[in-house]
C-alpha cells in the first residue's frame, strides 16, 4: 500500500511542478480576446477628426444664421424708424399746406369785408348809394369764389340734374318739358368734383 503523503503531493500539492504551456488553440483564443478589448476601447474613446469637423461646420453655420437674424432685425428697426419719420413729415407738410390755403382764402375775402364796411358807413346818408355799394360787394364776392375755383352757376332753364340740383318744388308748366329748372331758389357754386354746393331749384312737371 502506497504512502498517503506521497500521493497527495504528486496529485495536487505544491510540488506538482511548473504549469503546463498553453496549447496553440488557447493562445489563439487569448489573442482574439485582447484584440476585441482594444477595439472596444477605441469605440468608446475620443471623437474622430471627421466628427470634430462636422461639429465645427454646424457651429459656424449657426453663427452665420444668428448674424443674419441680427442684421435683418437691425434693418427692420431702421425701416420702422424711417417710416415713422416719413409719417411725421407728411403730417407736418399737410398741416402747413392746409394753413397756407386757409390764409390764402381768408386773404381773398378781406377786400370784400372792407367794401362792405364802407357801404354800411354810407347807409344812412344815401340809400341809393348803399344799394349800389352792396351790389359791388356782391360782385366782388362772386369774383373771389370764382378765383378760388367755385364759380356761381346759372342753372335756369337747364334740365334737372340730381348731381347738381336739389329740387325744392315742382310746378306745372306747359311751355317747357317736364324736369326743367324754371327758378333758382339758392344758387350753386362750382361743378363736378369741385362743386361747393348744389343749387336749390324749382322744376317743371307735366299737367
Amino acid at each position: 500500500m502506497s504512502d498517503p503523503l506521497e500521493w497527495e503531493g504528486t496529485a495536487a500539492g505544491p510540488s506538482a511542478g511548473p504549469p503546463a504551456e498553453p496549447s496553440e488553440g488557447q493562445a489563439t483564443d487569448r489573442a482574439a480576446g485582447q484584440g476585441a478589448d482594444r477595439s472596444a476601447g477605441r469605440a468608446g474613446g475620443p471623437a474622430t477628426g471627421a466628427e470634430t469637423g462636422a461639429e465645427a461646420a454646424a457651429e459656424a453655420e449657426a453663427a452665420g444664421l444668428r448674424d443674419r437674424v441680427a442684421e435683418l432685425e437691425d434693418r427692420w428697426k431702421r425701416a420702422l424708424a424711417d417710416l415713422d419719420n416719413l409719417r411725421k413729415r407728411v403730417s407736418r407738410d399737410a398741416e402747413r399746406v392746409r394753413l397756407e390755403e386757409q390764409v390764402r382764402a381768408a386773404g381773398e375775402w378781406l377786400p370784400v369785408l372792407d367794401n362792405l364796411e364802407r357801404a354800411l358807413e354810407h347807409a344812412e346818408g344815401d340809400p341809393a348809394s348803399l344799394a349800389e355799394g352792396l351790389r359791388a360787394v356782391l360782385q366782388q364776392g362772386l369774383t373771389v369764389l370764382a378765383h378760388l375755383g367755385f364759380p356761381r352757376r346759372d342753372d335756369t332753364w337747364e334740365t334737372f340734374d340730381p348731381a347738381r340740383h336739389e329740387a325744392v318744388a315742382a310746378v306745372p308748366r306747359e311751355d317747357v318739358p317736364a324736369g326743367t329748372v324754371v327758378a333758382v331758389v339758392r344758387p350753386g357754386y362750382g361743378d363736378g368734383e369741385r362743386q361747393l354746393r348744389p343749387a336749390q331749384v324749382v322744376v317743371s312737371k307735366a299737367e
